[in-house]
């Protein structure tokens, strides 16, 4: 694998790429056991889950749809604004339907569980949380995800889909990123 100008901007490594394949495996195969012969809709909350979604969904190998949806709550900063905005909606109608929310992180909790919220108004039989990371240090929100890939301290992690000011989701590994790279663009 080749090195990155990225990596200099990472102050360690939490995951490698074996350690997240191998604990997304487990999970699909965990919501394998979980929805089998139930056609879950797979609901990806963008753009941080992307990749995590691509890969958690291959691992589960059941019949499925898949959707996309769009939120923010961050703005480019580093803690979340706590006001989730959603900026492109469901595509279709999830009356009845089982939903598999497939998100980066679980942080202060404000988008999951306005998410979760919103498709039971929607009408979703059931809400499901799948989270690669949990950050409970930080939660604001009475939520917890239903299948976790790995719990991370309170610190500013990058990598996998995860970004900071939209830059690092291309990192095969999840990553801390070095204080002084978020500080010097606030100032």
């Amino acid at each position: 694998m080749a090195n990155s100008m990225m990596d200099q901007d990472i102050l360690k490594v939490l995951y490698t790429p074996e350690q997240i394949r191998a604990r997304v495996q487990e999970l699909g195969d965990a919501l394998y056991e979980a929805f089998q012969g139930r056609n879950p809709l797979f609901l990806g909350v963008l753009k941080g889950s992307f990749i995590f979604m691509a890969d958690i969904i291959r691992a589960c190998q059941v019949k499925s749809d898949l959707e996309f949806i769009a939120v923010s709550s961050y703005q480019n900063g580093t803690k979340s604004s706590g006001v989730v905005q959603i900026l492109h909606d469901l595509q279709q109608d999830i009356t009845g339907r089982e939903i598999v929310v497939i998100e980066d992180i679980l942080d202060s909790g404000n988008t999951l569980f306005f998410l979760k919220n919103y498709f039971m108004t929607k009408g979703a039989k059931s809400v499901t949380i799948v989270t690669l990371l949990d950050k409970p240090s930080r939660r604001a929100k009475a939520i917890t995800a239903d299948y976790a890939g790995f719990v991370v301290p309170d610190e500013f992690v990058v990598g996998y889909g995860l970004d900071y000011a939209q830059q690092y989701r291309n990192l095969p590994y999840i990553g801390v990123l070095k204080p002084e790279v978020y500080t010097k663009r606030a100032d």
